[in-house]
Parts: C-alpha cells; sequence; structure tokens
C-alpha cells in the first residue's frame, strides 16, 4: 500500500455485481493531490465500472466514496463533476454534428449580458485549452471532419477546461501520435504541480515510466494490491494484472513463400477536395503469401487512407494498380475487393467494424453472407457453425454465441472483427491498429493469432502506431510520410529510432538537400 498524505479521493470496499457478473468485489482505490496512480488491469478487471462509480454513471451495492476524507455521494455524473472530477473517456463522447468548441462548453456555454451563446468567447477558450495540445486544430470546424486522434484530443482538452481536483484519463494515448502524447505527459505533469489528481487507465505500460507515481491492479473484479510505481518492473505488473507470466513474442518469419499476395502500383488517392495535396502519393507495395508487412507512420501520413484505398472505398479518387490473386485493377467497391480475396479490419472497430447491437454470430457473417443463403435465404445454422468454429479458434470469450458484442471486452470485440473477416477466407488480410484499447493479454494473442494465419499462407498488410508491435510482429516495415514511402526495412535492420527518424516530416531546406544529393 502506498504511504503518504490523505488521498484527496478514495474508495473503500466498492462492490458490484449485475446479473451474472460479479463485476467489483471489495476494490479499493486512493487518488493523491499532485500524484498520478495508474489503474491496471485486462479487459473486464472492472476498471470501467470503477470508473463509473467514481463518476456517479454507477451505483455500487456496497462500500463508500471519500472526498477529502468526508463520506461522499454522487447520485448522477453532474454531482461528480460538481464535485471536482472529471473523466477522459476511452470511447470518443462528441457530437458529431457540433464543432470542437460547442463540444467542449456543452451544457456549459459562456452567455452574453443577453442570456445568448457568446460564440467569440466559446471560441477564443476553446482555442486557449487546445493550444497546448493541439495549436493547428480550428475550434470553429465540426468535429464528424476530425480524425479519431483530433477527436481525442478534443475530449483531453474538453476534461481539461472543467478545472478538476480529480482528473480520470481512461487510455488518452490509444489515437495520439508520439508528439500528442508528449504533450500530455507535459499537461500532466503540470496538473501535478497544480496539485490535480489522477487516475490513469492504459494498456501502454511503456508510457507509465514517464508519468505514474502510484499503480493500483485489478484483476477478475478483485484488488490484487496498490504500491509506488517506483521501482516495480514490467514483468511484475503483467504478472499482476493476468496472474500469469506472458512470454514476449519472439520474431521468425512463419512462411518463407516468395509468391506475391499483393502488388500494388503507383498508388495515389486525391483530397476531397480539389486543389489539395495528394492524401496518398505514388505508392508501391508488395506482400508475399505468408509474409507481415508493416506500415508505420505519424498522423496523417496516409496510413489508413492507404488502406481504404486499396480496399475500394473512394473508387473515383484513386488511381494506379492493385493485382490480387491474378486481379488487376483497382476496386470499385468494398464487395469487389472482398471477391478478390481482400479483408479489411478497421481501426474503429466500434464505428465501422462492428454491429455493437447484434451477436456474435450476426457479427461474424457480416461480410460473406452469400456462404450461407440459397434462394434467397440464410442459413442460420451454417452462421452459427461457421461462428462457432471461428470463435474457438480465435478463442473469443462469450458467454455465447448470441451474446450481443457490446458486451464482450476490447479484445474480444477485436477477436470478433478478425473472426468476420477470416470467414471470408481472404488472401490478403489488411488490419489497421489491431491492438489499440487491448489489454497486454489479449494483445499477445492477437499478435500470436496474426503469426498463424500467416503461416496459414495468408498475406498480411499491417498498420499500427506501436513501434515495439510493428519491431516484434513484422517481418518487413515500411515508413509512410505525407503521403509517400519514405524507407523501408527488414524487420532485422528496423529499430525505434530509425523508424521514427523515416517518419518524421521533412522540412524544405531538407527536401531540396536530398534532391541535389540525388542528382549528383
Amino acid at each position: 500500500m502506498t504511504t503518504g498524505e490523505s488521498p484527496l479521493l478514495a474508495a473503500r470496499d466498492i462492490s458490484k455485481r449485475y446479473p451474472g457478473v460479479q463485476a467489483l468485489a471489495g476494490v479499493s482505490l486512493n487518488i493523491r493531490a499532485g500524484r498520478l496512480n495508474a489503474l491496471l488491469g485486462e479487459n473486464g478487471a472492472g476498471k470501467s465500472t470503477l470508473m463509473g462509480v467514481l463518476t456517479g454513471c454507477v451505483q455500487p451495492d456496497s462500500g463508500e466514496l471519500r472526498l477529502d476524507g468526508q463520506p461522499v455521494h454522487f447520485p448522477s455524473p453532474r454531482a461528480a463533476q460538481e464535485a471536482g472530477i472529471a473523466i477522459i473517456h476511452q470511447e470518443l463522447n462528441l457530437a458529431a454534428n457540433l464543432t470542437v468548441a460547442e463540444n467542449m462548453f456543452l451544457g456549459r456555454e459562456p452567455l452574453t449580458r443577453w442570456k445568448l451563446v457568446d460564440h467569440d468567447r466559446m471560441l477564443h477558450e476553446a482555442r486557449a485549452w487546445l493550444a497546448p495540445l493541439a495549436p493547428q486544430l480550428d475550434p470553429a470546424v465540426r468535429t464528424d471532419s476530425l480524425s479519431i486522434a483530433e477527436q481525442q484530443t478534443v475530449e483531453i482538452a474538453k476534461a481539461l477546461s472543467l478545472s478538476a481536483r480529480v482528473l480520470i484519463l481512461d487510455e488518452p494515448t490509444s489515437a495520439l501520435t508520439h508528439q500528442e502524447a508528449t504533450a500530455l505527459f507535459g499537461l500532466i505533469k503540470q496538473l501535478k504541480s497544480q496539485a490535480v489528481g489522477m487516475v490513469y487507465i492504459t494498456h501502454r505500460l511503456d508510457e507509465l515510466a514517464e508519468i505514474a507515481d502510484d499503480v493500483t491492479i485489478l484483476r477478475d473484479g478483485q484488488f490484487i494490491g496498490e504500491q509506488s510505481f517506483a521501482g516495480v518492473t514490467r514483468a511484475e505488473l503483467v504478472r499482476m494484472m493476468v496472474g500469469r507470466d506472458v512470454e514476449p513474442l519472439t520474431h521468425s518469419r512463419a512462411n518463407d513463400s516468395t509468391e506475391v499476395a499483393l502488388e500494388v502500383r503507383e498508388l495515389s488517392l486525391a483530397a476531397p477536395k480539389a486543389g489539395r495535396p495528394l492524401v496518398v502519393k505514388n505508392v508501391s507495395l508488395s506482400v508475399t503469401k505468408g509474409e507481415i508487412v508493416g506500415l508505420f507512420g505519424l498522423m496523417g501520413a496516409g496510413r489508413t487512407e492507404l488502406l481504404e484505398a486499396l480496399f475500394g472505398v473512394y473508387p473515383p479518387r484513386t488511381t494506379g494498380e492493385v493485382i490480387v490473386g491474378g486481379v488487376r485493377g483497382l476496386f470499385v467497391s468494398p464487395q469487389a475487393a472482398i471477391q478478390a480475396g481482400l479483408a479489411l479490419a478497421p481501426e474503429d472497430r466500434k464505428r465501422v467494424g462492428l454491429h455493437l447491437d447484434a451477436s456474435v454470430t450476426r457479427n461474424v457473417a457480416l461480410a460473406s453472407q452469400q456462404r450461407y443463403g440459397r434462394s434467397g435465404f440464410v442459413s442460420a445454422s451454417a452462421e452459427e457453425r461457421t461462428a462457432g468454429e471461428l470463435s474457438q479458434q480465435l478463442q473469443v470469450k462469450m458467454p455465447s454465441l448470441r451474446t450481443p458484442v457490446r458486451n464482450l471486452s476490447g479484445g474480444n470485440q477485436q477477436k470478433v472483427v478478425l473472426a468476420k473477416w477470416l470467414a471470408t477466407n481472404p488472401r490478403v488480410l489488411m488490419v489497421d491498429e489491431p491492438t489499440r484499447g487491448v489489454d497486454v493479454g489479449a494483445k499477445g494473442e492477437i499478435h500470436l493469432l496474426l503469426r498463424r494465419l500467416a503461416a496459414q499462407g495468408v498475406g498480411i498488410l499491417l498498420v499500427s502506431s506501436e513501434l515495439p508491435e510493428v519491431l516484434a510482429v513484422c517481418d518487413r516495415i515500411l515508413v509512410l510520410r505525407n503521403g509517400e514511402l519514405s524507407a523501408q526495412f527488414a524487420a532485422s535492420d528496423a529499430t525505434e529510432e530509425k523508424l521514427l527518424t523515416a517518419a518524421l516530416p521533412v522540412s524544405n531546406a531538407e527536401r531540396h538537400a536530398h534532391a541535389a544529393r540525388e542528382e549528383n
């Protein structure tokens, strides 16, 4: 147990049960002024339920909260917010049809003397809160025009604008670039100096060394322990989280085939608006059968857009040539790409990868409906048989195949996304941030699954912003910068420093100097 001054906010012996599930059983948590407590545990450990209790979204069955040493009860989120408790949710919670500034001050808009919304003041204050994180982000634009990382940045600025005494950060860097995460860590240090107490939930254990003061571990709804972060090793944290040792993935090429599964020649993607630079510019690449090719780059480099262009999402704006399984030419739709043997597991699994309210069976069958139909009717038994086989193969943890995927943990939801695309028997599987928001145990399982698919001859094109993941899983790594390929490395030659150097933007002076060297 961490020693020191009395907690600013403390949870004592919190228990919460849902039908058939003991979400929390006697869990405690201490949040101290000017310190950050890293709350760790696998998906399903009870972290989100505990945060719901702290923010008034969930009412516990037993236990108590103490604020400044005094018992306190939060009957609603507003009550917790008024007490100075703010949360940055892992799942984005923004109104798509409102501007950035309107989202940041929703329900607490500044007013003019005539009691009308003071839009100028709201824009000014929003810009001030955004400046340390993303000074280039325009608070007047609608949030549905922003990328996931930009929306996450808005969520962070919104929470900080509440001037909270207690700030809960739930996977705040899951969609941020290295630069944005560094800026966030600088803000965290500022908040510590202002005596703000923080809870920080993450699956990226490497980032904790810079910001964590204390660590609390939950497992299966149980309180495992709390201690100072100083001196604790990654292996010890993982062992406490999962109850076992997790062996790091050792790199080995699973398949030595030289047969090309995917070839891309001079692919370009135009911007939505005329006159803007190309989003993807003259990219050529190949993936052989059984090879995992990583695609690394910073936010805005065009990684996701490249995968989507290959998958036929933007046919009017795409030029170049794609060859899959003997099919040559650009795909005019995702359906055409699927028929040729391409599959795309997207970055945002909840928004575009899954039907959250549908069952596991229905989600697995979504991309391969033609396999289960006869005379216009769908065979439910065939769907369930395939879903059962793939769920068992991928070790999806769930009450039953009829369970809505909304009720599954992040790691198991990601496995359902992969099962959906494996049901199409793809030649090439493209995966965009496959372990985003996934705990360390499930992350290892997904890595092993990708290696197993490669061993079976599937070509894999993997986009990831996590350098350790790219280095551990991929056979070859391509770096994308400003929509262009800037470098290529064999796994044995790649390092974090080399990949970051190749991904960082190049100034005009550096570009001209490079061109001059090429001419000479």
